[in-house]
C-alpha cells in the first residue's frame, strides 16, 4: 500500500505547480500597463494580486513550523493598494513567493502532516494549512486570468481548452496511449 501522506504532498506540490503555471502565463501575456489596469477604484489589478499572493505566502510558509502565519512585518492592506512596481518587480516578487512556500511544503514528511501551526492565532493541521492554500491561490488565480480575459479581449490565447475545442482536445488526448486508461493502476 503507497503512502497516502507522500501522495498527498505530491499531489498538493503538482496543484501549486499548476496554478503557479497559469498566473505565470498571465503575466506573460500582459504589459506593464495591462499588469496595473483596474475595472475601477474597488477592483484589484493583476499587479495586486500578484502582490497579494507573494505576500501572502512569503508571509505563511516562511518559519511556518515554529512562528504564526501571518507575520507582523506583513502589510496585507498594503497588497491591495496601487502601486509603481515595473513588471520586472513583480516577477521577482511571485517567484519569491512560490519559492517560500516550495521550499517549505518539499521539506515535509508525511508523519508532519498532522503537526500544528498557527495561522492568525488559529490552530491548523498543516495538512489543513495546504488545504487552505489550495483553496486561496487558485481563487485569486482565476481573478488574474480573468481580468486577463477583459484586458486582451480578442486578443486573448486560451490557457486551457478553448471554447468550442473539447471534442478535438479529447479525441487527441485519447488517442494516445497516454490517454487511455488503463486497469492496472
Amino acid at each position: 500500500m503507497e503512502n497516502t501522506g507522500a501522495n498527498y504532498l505530491a499531489s498538493a506540490h503538482k496543484q501549486f505547480k499548476y496554478y503557479q503555471s497559469l498566473g505565470d502565463k498571465v503575466i506573460n501575456l500582459l504589459n506593464e500597463s495591462q499588469l496595473h489596469w483596474q475595472y475601477n477604484a474597488q477592483s484589484n489589478s493583476v499587479a495586486m494580486i500578484i502582490k497579494h499572493i507573494a505576500g501572502n505566502s512569503i508571509s505563511r510558509w516562511t518559519d511556518f513550523l515554529t512562528t504564526d502565519g501571518e507575520k507582523p512585518s506583513r502589510n496585507r492592506d498594503e497588497e491591495f493598494e496601487g502601486d509603481t512596481y515595473s513588471k520586472a518587480q513583480l516577477l521577482i516578487l511571485w517567484n519569491k513567493g512560490w519559492e517560500c512556500l516550495y521550499t517549505a511544503v518539499d521539506q515535509l514528511a508525511a508523519e508532519d502532516l498532522i503537526y500544528t501551526i498557527y495561522i492568525r492565532g488559529e490552530k491548523h493541521t498543516i495538512t489543513e494549512a495546504i488545504n487552505r492554500q489550495l483553496a486561496h491561490f487558485p481563487y485569486h488565480i482565476g481573478q488574474m486570468v480573468y481580468i486577463a480575459r477583459m484586458i486582451l479581449g480578442e486578443q486573448w490565447e486560451s490557457l486551457s481548452i478553448a471554447k468550442g475545442q473539447s471534442k478535438q482536445f479529447n479525441d487527441l488526448r485519447f488517442s494516445t496511449e497516454h490517454g487511455k486508461i488503463n486497469d492496472d493502476h
